[in-house]
């Protein structure tokens, strides 16, 4: 078979590829720039990008899955509506002109909004996004969905290439040095690697899964003091030899600048976790030992 995967150079993007040509699948990778020591038999590299329509044009031709896996993440609103959702619409469109069989979204869990969250699932929770990111990319749900698409939601992403969760735990930990609230929140998470193999299984299974929305994490949340101790034996952060009430953390973060917004910190201090069985079921994929038992014991 032959997947057409958009994003294949991003963070989630590279792991699924690499997942599938292991797999011996033929991909049809594409990204805005080519790797320079791209290779391989089985990847052809397309350079295109969402936010030029045209430039998709013929990407899905003779491709019985696309795995779209690419979005814009920055503050420019006009540029998420540009690349998540206009961009989204026109690959969703030549893949249905293509005759392509199964359509798969990586979507976010952030578009639920502020929380806290526990154990709800798609079909129970309002979406409620609270930034132009993940505003355009609930909106960019909507083309896939009617195209009978599948919908993955993961929580926060662990593993190489990671750009957002161990620095903004870092920063965060660097302006409050303490477990915020005895380090009890429960969280979704995913390793990178699996959430790659669960979306190589939804592309190349025999039976196709039922379209919809599914949360895709770890089935089990990890409290946020596991988290940390498996960064602490990395050495990527020092563990905390103290516990703050999440009012006193709060006051701490608004006392020190940094990137890190109140409402980003409250993503790791306040529970946010989903009930992500429903989609390693249907998939028939074993979801792993977790992502912080993936960790390395030291880096």
């Amino acid at each position: 078979m032959r997947v057409t995967l958009l994003g294949a150079t991003g963070f989630v993007g590279a792991a699924v590829l690499r997942e599938l040509t292991g797999a011996g699948v033929r991909v049809r990778a594409v990204a805005r720039g080519i790797p320079e020591q791209a290779s391989g038999a089985s990847v052809e590299w397309v350079r295109a990008d969402l936010a030029d329509p045209a430039s998709l044009h013929g990407l899905c031709e003779d491709s019985e899955v696309l795995l779209h896996f690419a979005s814009y993440i920055g503050p420019d609103e006009e540029r998420c509506r540009a690349v998540n959702v206009l961009g989204t619409r026109a690959a969703v469109a030549e893949a249905r002109r293509a005759g392509t069989r199964r359509i798969v979204l990586l979507s976010t869990a952030a578009v639920y909004g502020a929380g806290p969250h526990r154990g709800g699932t798609a079909g129970e929770l309002t979406p409620e996004p609270v930034s132009a990111v993940s505003r355009s990319r609930l909106a960019a749900e909507e083309p896939v969905l009617g195209a009978g698409g599948v919908v993955l939601r993961p929580g926060l992403i662990l593993g190489p290439g990671d750009r957002w969760v161990v620095p903004a735990l870092q920063e965060a930990l660097r302006r409050v040095p303490a477990h915020w609230d005895a380090g009890r929140a429960l969280l979704s998470l995913v390793h990178v690697s699996d959430l790659a193999r669960l979306t190589a299984r939804i592309a190349t299974a025999e039976g196709a899964l039922p379209p919809g929305v599914y949360d895709a994490s770890h089935p089990s949340p990890v409290a946020l003091r596991d988290v940390i101790a498996g960064l602490a034996r990395c050495g990527l952060v020092d563990r905390p030899e103290r516990s703050w009430p999440l009012s006193r953390c709060l006051e701490a973060l608004r006392g020190t600048p940094g990137r890190v917004t109140e409402r980003q910190f409250r993503l790791f201090a306040e529970d946010h976790w989903y009930r992500s069985d429903a989609v390693w079921s249907a998939a028939g994929a074993d979801p792993g030992p977790g992502p912080v038992a993936q960790l390395p014991g030291r880096v």
